[in-house]
């Protein structure tokens, strides 16, 4: 089944309008207010999208932290389907289509601090996407560039990702 994203509207598949954040604030701002840097677990979407030569997509941070696929949290009442399309939109200026679910994966080797602290365990659920629109100029703050790898030119990544599943053909 493919879903595509109708990011302009504000709305989720069924036409309903989407409140991404409550009071300007995204949950998980607002979780760290009670909660401070310690250890929290977030579950998080990210995409595998490949270009003509079956290169891989990665996102390279701002803040100097190590590459990473397109991927973010899941805000509170927003569907994983919903959070990727905006996260992937957010963070590449491309709209996408989503071909399946490759896997989900969480645990002790997906524990992530980042710089300012924070500590992280993600539930990833990782999708398999293909772009069908966009910009390709991000608009946030948090991606300084994107570019495609093979799949052994590729950097080391934030989370340990199995390069099989990173790779596999749809």
């Amino acid at each position: 089944m493919a879903w595509i994203a109708n990011n302009r509207k504000g709305t989720n598949s069924s036409g309903v309008k989407v409140s991404l954040h409550v009071d300007n604030e995204s949950y998980i701002c607002r979780l760290r207010k009670k909660v401070g840097r310690d250890l929290i677990l977030s579950p998080s979407v990210a995409a595998v999208i490949h270009d003509h030569e079956g290169k891989l997509l990665l996102q390279e941070k701002s803040s100097g932290e190590a590459w990473s696929l397109p991927a973010g949290g899941i805000e509170l009442g927003e569907s994983p389907q919903e959070a990727i399309f905006r996260e992937v939109m957010e963070e590449t200026g491309y709209a996408i289509r989503i071909h399946g679910i490759l896997g989900v994966f969480g645990g002790r080797r997906f524990r992530y601090t980042y710089p300012g602290g924070d500590h992280v365990e993600y539930v990833v659920t990782l999708f398999q996407c293909k772009i069908i629109g966009g910009s390709g100029i991000p608009s946030d703050s948090e991606t300084k560039s994107t570019q495609y790898f093979g799949r052994h030119e590729m950097p080391e990544l934030a989370l340990p990702y199995p390069k099989d599943d990173l790779f596999r053909p749809f």
